[in-house]
């Protein structure tokens, strides 16, 4: 049985693939895929009676059935094996700093946990963003105008009963 880090549970995600390929007809038998991931068959019941074991090996067939067995398929199931051997590795003091700062960046890239060069993530600050239609003429502005409302301006929105104004000029 697998005795690694981050094995929340007694199986991998290799053997629900493994499994998943199996029940397709195009894997290893059930007795190679015991000696292969040494488990037994009592291990092999309790994981049939796991529902997130069960759904992950329904996930890993739905996906072998509308796609095939395709690289990307294959590339993910050894993506997550490897995760364990990325987690050894950062957290081993024989590894120098550089390795384990790119085996991070990695990790955060593939799990898509990467900011978004976008204009939602540019102004992240607050603010406010303001578009003027011209009526179809086609003027292009780029001018942006960061200013925070001053103090006096909000306190004298604040002495207002009514909501308006006052003073503000």
């Amino acid at each position: 049985m697998d005795n690694l880090p981050l094995k929340h549970t007694k199986w991998s995600n290799r053997l629900a693939f493994d499994i998943a390929l199996m029940l397709e007809g195009s894997g290893e038998t059930l007795d190679e895929l015991k000696d292969r991931h040494s488990v037994s068959a009592d291990d092999v019941l309790v994981f049939n009676k796991d529902p997130v074991f069960l759904k992950q090996v329904n996930s890993y067939r739905d996906d072998i059935k509308e796609k095939g067995m395709t690289f990307k398929l294959k590339a993910r199931a050894q993506a997550e094996e490897l995760l364990t051997t990325s987690w050894t590795l950062i957290h081993s003091s024989e590894v120098s700093p550089a390795v384990k700062a790119d085996l991070i960046k990695s990790t955060v890239k593939w799990g898509g946990l990467e900011p978004k060069n976008d204009t939602a993530t540019e102004g992240q600050g607050g603010g406010v963003k303001i578009t003027i239609n011209l009526g179809g003429q086609e003027h292009h502005a780029t001018a942006v105008i960061n200013q925070e409302p001053e103090g006096e301006v909000l306190e004298d929105l604040r002495g207002s009963e009514d909501g308006n104004i006052q003073n503000a000029g």
